[in-house]
């Protein structure tokens, strides 16, 4: 696989998650009204419309700051960047490096576009056993997570690649 290929391969990866995270969370606005809920698993999951001023999981949801959202409009950004740079340093051995950094990058920008438009993200997948729940999360939200545990993955699982002492 040439530099070339991999790039639009992971930029490719990277557009999927967006336009998923896009259409799920437009369907659920749509269909799904705010705080409602569609029971999916009784006991375990269920679609429920919610919209997070946080981060990911809820994270600062709470906050009432007035800096919160534009704090982490920077942070996402931020982010964009280094995942950017990382994925076109790449050396393109290690695959499980660029998808799991191209759906950082994918999850970063689909929460960062209802950021940028609306101040706010739309969640709406709930795991939950009896009374104890996971908060309420999106589809950026699963590729971030993915994307974080395919690096763990290969730094902890990647053979090191040892270099040939100069003749």
């Amino acid at each position: 696989m040439t530099k070339n290929s991999a790039r639009t391969m992971y930029l490719l990866i990277a557009l999927i998650v967006v336009i998923l995270d896009r259409w799920t969370k437009h369907i659920i606005a749509q269909r799904i009204s705010l705080y409602s809920h569609i029971q999916i698993i009784p006991g375990f999951f269920r679609l429920t419309h919610t919209e997070n001023t946080g981060a990911a999981f809820s994270l600062f949801a709470d906050s009432t700051a007035p800096w919160k959202t534009g704090f982490l409009i920077g942070f996402s950004l931020i982010a964009l960047a280094v995942v950017s740079v990382l994925l076109w340093k790449n050396n393109y051995s290690h695959i499980a490096t660029g998808i799991g950094l191209s759906l950082i990058m994918g999850g970063a920008v689909g929460n960062l576009w209802d950021r940028l438009a609306r101040g706010r993200v739309v969640d709406f997948l709930l795991f939950y056993i009896k009374r104890y729940q996971w908060p309420v999360f999106n589809l950026a939200d699963s590729a971030i997570v993915v994307g974080a545990g395919l690096l763990v993955l290969e730094i902890l699982f990647a053979k090191p690649h040892v270099q040939e002492p100069p003749a």
